[in-house]
């Protein structure tokens, strides 16, 4: 390896950047290198380093790019012929005092007769026991425990949102930094300060969470590409499928039943054999574009598990378990002469303490960019007003889920008041739109629509609005937008038992 040179910012900052060059066999995690990307060099920092088929595979983080570019490259991408960034030594421990040594080292020297001295950085508790590994596999539970009572589950649901809508642009509007920020900060506090695997299957064996630490372990992504119908699509994020898909080049999904395989042959077979040609429950909604389907997560549970593996590939920090029975599944198709494809989803629960109407929203990256995402909320909202209640999406919202709500509000509350009526309150916007009052609230501030005048609020029609509204109207009569037809829904409210709605412990 060449001497390293030692190079002091120009801007002044404390920390020096360590600089050299490197070889194949130098390269670690944290070295930032130039890596050919799209026939130009970027500099990227490895994150991870893999041995797959006796060949090396590094897991790089593009700077100033968006995380979901992350991918994994071999060693011929690595232009070795320029210095690389050595990541900064870390900092040394602060030494303990010797009178707490001494005491460890008289406490570890008391060991009573017949037990053996536990050997330096192990734990009985955190021993990789059948139970615990088995965690880690989709479709295996782990044994029930006399101690642990979150074991027995045996699927997976949702229950951190993390919504994501492709057909909102991010320069449309501006995200709201505040909630970002909380959301952040949340995330940062429930992530615990260590990381090990140790502890991570103690958490596996004793919560059911398939994720736990999800600063560490979103932060690679584990698949290479998947194949789902005719397309071919790059995962953004990590998801826990079994480790032996991990290795493969491709993971082959079915499109109808969401079976997921390893090897090309067997995908085949499967193909053969498999007779599902739309998603397994009620279709509840039909029209010339697209169909919706309810599904059951309690009567469907594969399904619905594989459903949500897929979906945490494409949204970040979302947290999986291993129990899908209280949430309802209502996924879009579109319709061809070989069946129903699917589009996207969103899951809801059978009974939201919150009053929420929606927990988790997908659309598919294949099908992004085309309105899907809208329509999705829009007809959640449909439910909301056939069971004549007010709804709101599961909080916080991600950054692109905050744009696309924000832009479907302000869409929605617009509309009402372009109607005509001279007249109108918070309350009467929020009925007849099935928001609540708090999101109402929210849109008409970001317009800046809410003006306070003789000792009240008022709405206000800008014609900055106004005429935005009509440049939207145009563009649609161009892409010939659609809509939900509430009369096309054929649906009534479940009623569930109280089993039904709960987790299956």
């Amino acid at each position: 390896m060449a001497p390293r040179e030692s190079s002091q910012d120009p801007v002044g900052t404390p920390d020096p950047v360590e600089k050299g060059f490197a070889t194949l066999a130098t390269l670690r995690i944290g070295v930032k290198a130039f890596v050919d990307k799209d026939g130009e060099k970027r500099k990227a920092e490895i994150l991870s380093i893999q041995q797959r088929k006796g060949q090396p595979y590094y897991y790089v983080h593009y700077e100033e790019f968006n995380k979901r570019l992350d991918e994994w490259i071999q060693a011929e991408r690595i232009d070795l012929s320029k210095e690389v960034e050595w990541p900064a030594p870390e900092k040394p421990e602060k030494k303990k005092t010797g009178t707490t040594q001494s005491k460890n080292s008289k406490a570890d020297s008391k060991v009573p007769k017949g037990q053996k001295r536990p050997r330096p950085g192990t734990s009985s508790e955190a021993s990789a026991t059948p139970e615990a590994t088995s965690a880690n596999i989709p479709g295996k539970a782990p044994r029930p425990s006399k101690a642990g009572g979150k074991e027995n589950s045996e699927s997976i649901a949702v229950v951190q949102t993390e919504v994501l809508d492709g057909s909102t642009r991010l320069d449309d509007e501006e995200i709201d930094l505040e909630d970002v920020q909380d959301a952040a900060a949340a995330a940062k506090a429930a992530a615990p300060e260590t990381f090990s695997r140790e502890e991570e299957i103690e958490k596996l064996r004793t919560s059911g969470s398939m994720t736990q630490n999800q600063t560490e372990i979103s932060r690679v992504r584990n698949l290479t590409r998947i194949q789902m119908g005719a397309h071919e699509i790059e995962p953004w994020y990590f998801s826990p499928y079994p480790i032996e898909y991990t290795e493969e080049d491709m993971m082959y999904i079915c499109e109808f039943c969401l079976s997921y395989f390893g090897e090309l042959r067997q995908f085949e077979r499967h193909r053969a054999k498999c007779t599902l040609l739309h998603p397994p429950g009620n279709e509840i909604y039909r029209d010339d574009y697209i169909s919706f389907f309810e599904i059951d997560g309690r009567r469907q549970r594969t399904y619905c598990r594989n459903l949500c593996l897929i979906s945490k590939l494409f949204l970040d920090h979302k947290t999986l378990y291993y129990d899908v029975d209280p949430f309802l599944f209502y996924c879009m198709c579109t319709r061809d002469e070989y069946g129903c494809h699917l589009v996207g989803y969103f899951s809801k629960e059978k009974d939201s303490a919150e009053g929420y109407n929606l927990a988790c929203i997908l659309t598919l990256p294949q099908h992004q960019r085309k309105g899907f995402g809208r329509l999705l909320m829009a007809f959640s909202y449909e439910l909301s007003k056939r069971e004549g209640k007010l709804g709101s999406p599961e909080k916080p919202l991600s950054d692109l889920g905050l744009l696309g709500y924000r832009a479907y509000w302000q869409e929605t509350v617009i509309d009402i008041l372009m109607e005509g009526r001279s007249e109108v309150t918070v309350e009467e916007l929020s009925a007849l739109s099935a928001m609540t009052t708090n999101d109402v609230l929210h849109t008409l501030q970001n317009l800046n629509m809410l003006r306070y005048t003789k000792g009240q609020h008022v709405i206000v029609l800008t014609d900055a609005v106004v005429a935005a509204k009509e440049k939207q109207k145009e563009k649609e009569k161009l892409k010939k937008r659609h809509n939900i037809d509430p009369e096309r829904l054929q649906w009534k409210p479940p009623v569930f038992t109280a089993a039904s709605r709960t987790w299956n412990w």
